[in-house]
């Protein structure tokens, strides 16, 4: 299996070095050459335990792998530090089926795939003898970056460096980070939102003469966001296993389709399930779901992606973002892998903010529907299923539910629906609480109290004595300083 770039002008690599080199030396992102297809029948993947079918879904992009090395990251990933006996649950409520993503040791669905990439990159490093420290660096908007600190976490041969919007993540999500543990963790936050870490990240990549720099320190970069597609692969795997169960719960016959609905921000999520069903799962639409920052509405519908727009902080916070990286992935499928017309767009929208889709482009999105919910939509679509089913969403999945049952009353498409439900309520349990009716709280720590009183839900035990955590990593630094507190972290762990 080959991963190329989408920009077409850097080495082609094995997934172990397209997992160590994180972004390509062009720019672009790392994509699969293929889509191998799924060979077992859908009897054969509903009987399968999750990492079972994790192997059967992975493998053949992990070529260089031995099936017995795939497995030993695949067991050292999902352990009992997912809460869920199968690991991730899906649940009807409201008239859908919710894939419960976020059971894992930090209550976000960035667990599913961050829980593995450790073990990947650990096994990719020595495949390819590589011996300098791998400096991992990440820009998050909220989820990403704990559930990366906990999987990187005294990982050897790794260090990483999170940055995330100073005020622009919930109090839980913040905390999280602030009180993150390990030899090899180092976090701040910026003064700007996730555009303006991600972007000053993405540049500190692709900064060859810093990357000299750093290499004569001994350490090299890589990125555990989704860009990397270490990242992105695992994800692919609960789609599958989506469809298995809705297959062995009886919701479908095998081979009928099924709609899936991501609450998507920098469109990581939605591309993997776009990539279950290149790989074979049966699905009739997928539906892209946004909050107020609705640039991927607005190209889904338009064919147009224009970034000159106001960007707005809301209750759901991990999405928001007006650069949404892992759109270039899509471009280069729909495009007819097109890396000519990917770089073109993508200079068009670093110099003007935007670009127009291709004919080709425009028809391939015909595969999606898109739409988008407003702050009070998805506190109102909270406290509504949570009185019809007693089901309890965090904010970011109630973006997906709204969108969804809007999706199914514009269009009478009664076809099954999978909901991705990406966090714990418990991450945003001041939202969460006030839409179901409670009484404000004193802060989201007291909101996670009441809300467990009230509901009787489950608080995730990532969450429990969170409040009272040492905070190891403080500050706040301005974008333009990023690169040199990396040069700083890096000279000081020498």
């Amino acid at each position: 299996m080959i991963f190329k770039s989408t920009r077409g002008q850097a080495p082609e690599k094995n997934l172990s070095g397209a997992v160590i080199q994180g972004i390509a030396a062009d720019k672009g992102l790392y994509v699969p050459s293929e889509f191998p297809k799924l060979k077992k029948t859908w009897a054969e993947y509903a009987a399968m335990d999750y990492k079972t079918l994790a192997q059967e879904v992975l493998g053949p992009y992990a070529v260089e792998f031995t099936p017995e090395e795939l497995k030993a990251c695949i067991d050292g990933a999902y352990t009992d530090k997912f809460e869920a006996e199968d690991v991730v649950p899906l649940v009807h409520a409201g008239g859908a089926d919710f894939l419960e993503l976020y059971h894992g040791p930090t209550a976000a669905f960035k667990d599913m795939a961050l829980a593995l990439m450790p073990y990947l990159m650990t096994t990719a490093l020595a495949k390819e003898q590589e011996d300098k420290t791998v400096c991992i660096l990440v820009s998050t908007s909220g989820d990403t970056g704990m559930a990366a600190l906990k999987g990187f976490e005294d990982v050897p041969g790794t260090c990483i460096i999170v940055f995330f919007p100073d005020h622009a993540v919930s109090p839980v999500q913040e905390q999280q980070m602030r009180t993150a543990t390990g030899s090899n963790t180092y976090v701040t936050s910026i003064f700007g939102n996730f555009d303006d870490a991600q972007t000053t990240q993405k540049a500190i990549l692709n900064d060859k003469p810093f990357g000299e720099e750093i290499g004569a320190l001994g350490y090299r970069f890589s990125a555990a966001n989704s860009m990397n597609v270490g990242r992105l692969l695992p994800q692919v795997a609960y789609y599958v296993w989506a469809y298995a169960q809705m297959v062995k719960n009886g919701r479908v016959k095998a081979g009928e389709p099924i709609n899936i609905c991501v609450p998507s921000g920098n469109f990581g999520n939605i591309l993997s399930a776009y990539y279950a069903k290149q790989m074979g799962v049966p699905v009739n639409k997928l539906i892209c779901a946004s909050n107020k920052n609705k640039v991927l509405t607005d190209f889904f519908h338009t064919g147009v992606y224009d970034a000159r727009r106001d960007f707005y902080v809301t209750n759901a916070p991990s999405m928001d973002i007006i650069i949404s990286s892992n759109l270039e992935r899509l471009l280069y499928h729909l495009s007819g892998c097109d890396d000519a017309a990917v770089r073109s767009m993508m200079d068009a929208l670093a110099e003007e903010k935007h670009y127009e889709a291709s004919p080709a482009i425009r028809e391939g999105l015909k595969d999606f529907a898109a739409g988008f919910a407003t702050e009070e939509e998805i506190l109102a679509a909270i406290g509504e299923i949570y009185r019809e089913d007693h089901y309890l969403m965090d904010t970011h999945t109630a973006v997906a539910y709204k969108v969804y049952r809007d999706y199914k009353a514009q269009t009478g498409d009664e076809t099954p629906t999978v909901i991705a439900s990406t966090a714990s309520p418990y991450k945003f349990a001041a939202a969460v609480s006030g839409a179901i009716g409670l009484p404000k709280a004193e802060d989201e720590f007291a909101a996670i109290e009441a809300l467990n009183a009230a509901s009787g839900v489950r608080v995730p035990y990532g969450l429990k004595d969170l409040k009272s955590r040492e905070i190891l990593h403080k500050g706040a630094i301005a974008r333009e300083d990023m690169k040199d507190f990396v040069r700083e972290t890096i000279k000081n762990r020498i």
